[in-house]
């Protein structure tokens, strides 16, 4: 009744699996509880008409050294597939045309993306005072340091393309805390560049590429690996009435109407909407805080064609910034990044729509939502006609976690709760970061943690 170390682990998406894995090669028992009668989250591959795509996140950056770790462990399993060279490669959408985001001095000053005023004004960045709010929004802190167009057409689709945000509601210190730091620790952007490329760089840092990755078949043979290394016999899916209760100085975990299991830690990596009926042991007012955490509503369409007929996919994609007023957020040329995603002379796009700013276009009923796709793809991909072999729809209505000003009451109270039910951990994109390589870090942090 009263285990020394034992972990449940509640969500068996990218985040617990990691975890998990990383407590079986230390050794720490635990068990891994999930909702639904499969694992992954939202990590899914399809493979359907020749076509092979992801419903869910579409790759990942090698951001930190904490990802390039486990898919080395995980190479007996899976082999990590790193991004075509064309990918470096970022196209913005403006007036009736692509064009590059530029990659250098040169293709800056050229660039029809930026102002000449914006351009010119580039030459003082570095001279400008630091900002002082640490709540100060993204959208203000560009145009304070770069000007409004920087902040239109490379910052605005940035933004889109991680957040499916608003500029003018994230807050850098919680959502990007590496530009964040860069102004406060050197006072500018450019000055901060510059000094980090001549600082020592350890083996760790190293690893770091910020290259683009998959797994080969598709990102789905990643969460497989980790099961398979994991062990089934870890793993309870298809858990209904999951909920969590505190037993003297442990934790009692039930569901299905089984017995319950006791452990020393709970680690949660669940949307918080979910602590109502989970932990029954927090009080509303504490859950209320979780579940104001705003999240961006967003719908994604594989979309296959056999023979491609429209304009050379030789980039990642295109972001389509919110001045332009269209029905997209972007769009992914994923059989250009990766390998068989697509017959030869065919081509897989990915198109994200809705977000933070346009959620109902993510709400439209699937016939009115594909008139609208074709309606953007012929004009901005050149198509004489729109016959595509593949159209997948899948909706998320809680898709990406927005960091704002409440971010700071979220991290605190997470903190607090953590220290008064010592063994609970809140995790999860509730705190550091959306992308897979966030979770992957949170995870080893965890595990770190929990081992000591």
């Amino acid at each position: 009744m009263e285990p020394d170390k034992k972990v449940a682990i509640i969500g068996a998406g990218i985040t617990g699996l990691t975890l998990a894995y990383y407590l079986k090669k230390s050794g720490i028992p635990f068990v891994v509880y999930e909702k639904e009668n499969r694992v992954g989250g939202v990590i899914e591959t399809i493979t359907k008409n020749g076509f092979t795509f992801e419903t869910g996140p579409n790759s990942g950056v090698l951001s930190n050294s904490a990802m390039v770790d486990l898919l080395d462990d995980m190479s007996p399993y899976c082999r990590t597939e790193i991004a075509n060279k064309h990918a470096a490669k970022r196209l913005i959408w403006k007036g009736k045309r692509w064009h590059p985001l530029p990659s250098g001095p040169w293709s800056g000053l050229t660039t029809p993306l930026f102002t000449l005023r914006d351009k010119l004004g580039m030459v003082g960045e570095p001279f400008r005072p630091k900002g002082d709010d640490p709540i100060e929004s993204l959208a203000s802190m560009v145009k304070r340091r770069l000007g409004q167009s920087f902040l239109d057409y490379a910052v605005d689709p940035f933004i889109l393309g991680i957040y499916a945000g608003d500029p003018n509601y994230i807050v850098p210190k919680y959502a990007l805390p590496k530009l964040y730091n860069l102004e406060q620790q050197y006072g500018s952007f450019i000055k901060g560049a510059i000094k980090k490329r001549k600082e020592p760089v350890s083996d760790e840092q190293r690893k770091a590429t910020r290259e683009i990755f998959s797994i080969e078949g598709g990102l789905q043979n990643l969460i497989n690996g980790l099961q398979r290394a994991i062990g089934d016999n870890h793993i309870k899916t298809g858990c209904a009435h999951l909920a969590v209760s505190r037993h003297q100085k442990n934790y009692a975990v039930t569901c299905n109407d089984e017995a319950p299991t006791y452990c020393s830690h709970v680690v949660s990596t669940v949307n918080p909407m979910a602590y109502k009926s989970l932990f029954t042991f927090l009080s509303e007012g504490y859950r209320d805080i979780f579940e104001k955490l705003p999240y961006a509503k967003v719908t994604g369409v594989s979309i296959g064609f056999k023979n491609w007929t429209g304009i050379p996919l030789d980039a990642f994609g295109g972001l389509i910034p919110f001045k332009e007023n269209r029905d997209i957020l972007g769009v992914l040329f994923m059989s250009s990044m990766f390998k068989n995603r697509a017959p030869e002379q065919g081509a897989l796009l990915n198109i994200f729509m809705g977000g933070i700013r346009k959620p109902k276009v993510a709400t439209l009923p699937d016939e009115e939502l594909k008139r609208v796709v074709e309606k953007e793809l012929v004009k901005m991909m050149k198509l004489n006609d729109f016959n595509p072999n593949l159209f997948h729809i899948k909706r998320y209505n809680r898709a990406i976690a927005q960091y704002g000003v409440d971010s700071w009451e979220r991290i605190k109270t997470t903190h607090y709760l953590e220290e008064k039910y010592p063994g609970l951990i809140l995790a999860g994109s509730i705190v550091d970061g959306v992308g897979i390589a966030d979770r992957v870090q949170q995870a080893v942090t965890i595990a770190k943690t929990i081992t000591g």
